[in-house]
């Protein structure tokens, strides 16, 4: 007989071997299947991969090792093989899944611990414990929640698959709670799509129309039968007016393809609306929507499309003018210019009544883009042909034109008022003529003609600047003195970007964790999940800002690491960008170590003013508290504090004697420093530009050599993050391909050694200017706000700010510019001159340098623009070939020397000015040759 229950006593030697020899074999082949997945390098055995595979048996039919089926499931799980948990899962009981999902959690948990090279094997038993943990699970909020889980979330749509096999037999109210659970999430749903549908169309529950689950059904239904799939799709009537409407359009709906390409989405819906899949008033009202809510070009551009395609009738035109003229006044250019041909075509059939044109008009002219203003002037024009009895409404709306930045806008306009002023009455003409003072002086001539006394001028009233107030030197509040305020600003992570609150933030931990240690532990570890700090890598490359700090705090880092990142120098061919951040990644490293320690009572670093900048007298104090204390400072944050003292404040040399008074080294050396003055010195220049741009020799990125000057004190007494202070970096050009989220720190380093810092950022800066990067200004507003000299890196700097591509970059250095103006650091000609040679080589755009300084100009600082443009002029206009967009230039230039009244002469202009031309170069250099030669009674001349 066989079997051991029945087993005859003669057998039983026989039996036993049998099993024996099973037990082995198996053991080996479990050992074998472990290394092939687990691979090279990883041939460890845990306590758990022991427990999961003795015992093992023979081989079942289905591939999976003896034992019971929990330990079955659980040793497919461990191998990774998702596709066999399905069939072991079906015979499982409720208390076996139970037992099971238990288990499986401990996994799940032992995974996120593994070393990065086990990641395939990880990998598989990540997918493996999806489908698995789905299947034992009993209430929906947790399947979902297990389901959506970062670390087991799941790209293959096979996975949902498999999680749909173990979920079949669950009832649809349940089934259909999970996957409204899974949509709402939109990490979830946009990568379990597949999942979810299936979730769905077996509860028959309603289509859950979210952000990420309209996102996935984009993705997954845009091929070459798009129309047709979209015919066929029962979802489409639900799903589409959700994309119409969201905030941030689907990327599938914007792609670049032509109207007549089979995966132009705004062609099939057209074709749908048509057909009447769609309904059309509801898809004309989700569109008129989305573009009155606004926001991004690209996330309109879709909603527009279909609206042209769509072809709204004309009551459904006239049913939405109050939405036309909301866009013409607030919409982006494309989306104003579509609402206003809609409103020039009711205009053209006379539905648009006076009152609403003249809406309208007030709304557009007060726009920046010329196209769309001389459109509006056009359009009221001849509505005035055709209805001469508006014309008590429109041209006041008229006259907004005269304050618009083109005096171009403004002659049109004047004309305009001209050949109908004659047919208002009194009232309405007086109200024209106040609104003529907003003119240029160079149209003022003609406006006095048309309205006579009713023109009030000003004459003889001098020019007067108009600088914005200099900035305070704001206090920086004192630190947070309770576990719960500190918290609270711990968990604020926007306070990162605010050098001053971030500081405020340390100093309190800092003085906190001495005072309270235990609770400030007990608090962090409620608020902060500190799990993944125990990870060996997590903090290998950053800091993540404050968290290596209440790591430290709670003893999860290694001696050994505190100390490399507490002594982690730059080597000679570092990156400057790097450089600066290291420091704070060194008082970051260094707090780590010390805090809650008697050796870091509190920081002698933390700035007293918003600059960064330290009383000089308030840091004798600190280091008098440390004599008291018995306490050497920290050699890093120390080392923060001298470069961060006021060195030309007044009370400089009463700090230096009470400090060499202390009768301390760190007192002593407070003294030296404060005596010497000397700033840390950099010297800039540029290699010559290359042929082409693939000589590595194209881009000023590329060309940007900065200098540091040697400083010995520096180089010897300092710790080795901030050597390089001292000239120990390589005076070569550097190009960098890393993002720092520490730029605001950057200023407030070195804040009073604002020309040093300047130059090391010019390289990033001058990416935003010939290379089209954003965000790259950021810097600048502290760099006009801090202290030191403010020599050719500053202005440097802020010429690559006026030249940059992105509006917003340039709005920043047109600030930096008019702090340094309000505080006496400008020096225009220096200014000009740097602009000149980046617009002659072509780094910095003329466009682009115009816009920047209108806006300065703007302000109310025209002598400041003046002076500025003055120096660029000559170069310009006596270059060799003619520079593109120099008429820009000169409009600003003219409009700047017409408010303020400078006189001279500006090489090459009158030579321009002579020329027989109506371009618009010609017409702004004579604007321009007339109002620096008119002589206090000498008339201006109107351009034409």
């Amino acid at each position: 007989m066989t079997g051991s229950a029945g087993a005859t006593v003669g057998g039983a030697g026989t039996e036993v071997g049998n099993s024996l020899v099973n037990r082995v074999v198996g053991s080996m082949m479990t050992k074998v299947r472990s290394a092939v997945v687990r691979g090279a390098g990883n041939d460890t055995a845990t306590a758990g991969d022991a427990a999961a595979r003795t015992d093992a048996g023979k081989g079942g039919a289905d591939g999976t090792e003896g034992g019971t089926p929990v330990e079955q499931l659980l040793a497919v799980v461990r191998g990774g093989r998702a596709h066999k948990v399905p069939a072991l899962l079906e015979p499982l009981d409720a208390a076996a899944r139970k037992t099971a999902l238990g288990q499986l959690k401990s996994l799940r948990s032992e995974v996120r611990g593994w070393d990065w090279k086990r990641w395939n094997e990880a990998t598989a038993v990540r997918r493996a414990l999806y489908v698995a943990g789905a299947g034992c699970q009993t209430g929906a909020a947790a399947t979902a929640t297990w389901l959506g889980g970062r670390d087991l979330l799941s790209w293959r749509s096979e996975d949902g698959t498999l999680v749909l096999s173990v979920l079949a037999g669950r009832d649809q109210a349940w089934t259909a709670d999970v996957a409204q659970r899974l949509a709402a999430r939109p990490a979830v749903a946009e990568s379990s799509y597949g999942l979810i549908r299936g979730l769905v169309e077996r509860s028959g529950c309603a289509v859950p129309a979210t952000d990420g689950y309209v996102l996935a059904w984009t993705r997954e239904i845009t091929d070459a039968r798009l129309l047709e799939r979209l015919r066929e799709d029962t979802h489409t009537r639900v799903l589409v007016p959700h994309a119409l409407a969201m905030a941030e359009t689907p990327d599938r709906l914007t792609w670049s393809v032509g109207p007549e390409a089979p995966t132009h989405w705004p062609t099939a819906l057209a074709t749908l609306v048509a057909e009447g899949v769609l309904d059309r008033a509801q898809v004309v009202d989700l569109c008129v929507s989305r573009l009155l809510r606004g926001g991004r070009a690209r996330d309109l551009r879709f909603p527009l499309e279909v609206l042209r395609l769509v072809e709204p009738s004309a009551d459904e035109r006239r049913e939405r003018i109050p939405d036309w003229i909301g866009m013409t006044a607030d919409a982006p250019s494309p989306v104003a210019g579509y609402a206003q041909e809609v409103l020039a075509g009711l205009a053209a059939d006379g539905a648009l009544s006076a009152g609403v044109l003249a809406e309208m008009t007030g709304g557009v002219l007060f726009r920046t883009e010329k196209k769309l203003v001389r459109a509006q002037l056009t359009l009221v024009g001849k509505v005035l042909a055709r209805e001469p009895g508006a014309v008590e409404e429109l041209l006041p709306a008229v006259a907004e034109a005269f304050g618009h930045e083109d005096t171009a806008i403004q002659e049109r306009a004047l004309k305009l008022v001209g050949r109908h002023a004659a047919a208002v009455d009194a009232s309405v003409r007086r109200e024209l003529a106040e609104q003529a003072g907003q003119l240029s002086p160079v149209h003022r001539p003609a406006a006095a003609a048309l309205f006579g006394s009713d023109l009030e001028v000003a004459a003889g009233v001098p020019y007067e600047e108009i600088l914005p107030p200099v900035p305070e030197r704001e206090r920086v509040a004192p630190p947070a003195t309770s576990v719960e305020a500190l918290v609270e600003e711990l968990l604020t992570r926007g306070r990162y970007q605010d050098s001053a609150a971030f500081e405020r933030t340390l100093d309190g931990l800092v003085r906190l964790a001495r005072r309270d240690r235990a609770g400030l532990e007990a608090a962090v570890r409620e608020a902060f999940p500190a799990e993944h700090w125990e990870h060996q890598h997590y903090f290998s490359h950053h800091t993540q800002g404050l968290e290596v700090v209440l790591a430290g705090l709670l003893g999860l880092l290694p001696g050994w690491r505190v100390d490399a990142g507490r002594a982690k120098g730059n080597n000679r061919k570092a990156c400057h960008h790097e450089a600066l951040s290291g420091i704070m990644d060194a008082r970051l490293w260094e707090m780590a170590g010390l805090i809650g320690t008697d050796a870091l009572p509190f920081l002698l670093a933390a700035p007293t003013l918003h600059t960064g900048e330290i009383d000089p007298m308030v840091l004798v104090e600190r280091l008098s508290g440390y004599r008291e204390a018995g306490v050497e400072p920290a050699p890093v944050d120390f080392a923060q504090a001298l470069l961060r003292v006021g060195r030309r404040d007044p009370s400089g040399a009463r700090a230096a004697e009470e400090a060499v008074a202390l009768g301390t080294r760190a007192g002593d050396r407070l003294a030296a420093w404060l005596r010497a003055g000397e700033p840390l010195g950099t010297r800039v220049r540029f290699l010559p530009r290359g042929k082409d741009r693939a000589s590595q020799k194209w881009w000023l990125t590329d060309r940007t050599v900065v200098e540091i000057d040697d400083r010995p004190v520096v180089r010897k007494e300092f710790p080795a993050p901030f050597r390089w202070l001292g000239g120990e970096l390589a005076a070569t050009p550097r190009r960098c391909y890393h993002w720092l989220d520490t730029r605001a720190h950057w200023a407030a380093a070195l804040p009073v050694d604002r020309e040093f810092v300047a130059a090391c950022v010019l390289s990033s800066l001058a990416s935003g200017a010939d290379a089209d990067q954003r965000g790259v200004t950021e810097p600048l507003t502290a760099l006009a706000e801090a202290g030191g000299p403010a020599g050719r890196a500053v202005h440097l700097a802020v010429a690559f700010g006026l030249g940059s591509q992105d509006a917003d970059d340039r709005l920043r250095a047109v600030d930096a510019l008019l702090v340094l103006a309000s505080r006496g650091d400008l020096d225009a000609r220096r200014l000009g001159t740097e602009l000149a040679w980046l617009v002659l080589e072509g780094s910095v755009k003329p466009n682009r340098l115009a816009d920047a300084l209108r806006t300065t100009a703007a302000t109310g600082a025209y002598g400041t623009v003046w002076a500025v443009l003055e120096p660029i002029l000559p170069e310009l206009l006596g270059a060799e070939k003619p520079v593109r967009g120099l008429g820009e230039v000169l409009a600003v230039a003219a409009d700047c020397v017409e408010r303020c009244g400078a006189r001279g002469e500006v090489a090459g202009l009158d030579a321009m000015a002579s020329a027989r031309s109506a371009s618009q170069f010609v017409v702004q250099a004579k604007r321009l040759s007339g109002a620096l030669g008119r002589g206090a009674d000498q008339p201006l001349t109107e351009t034409v």
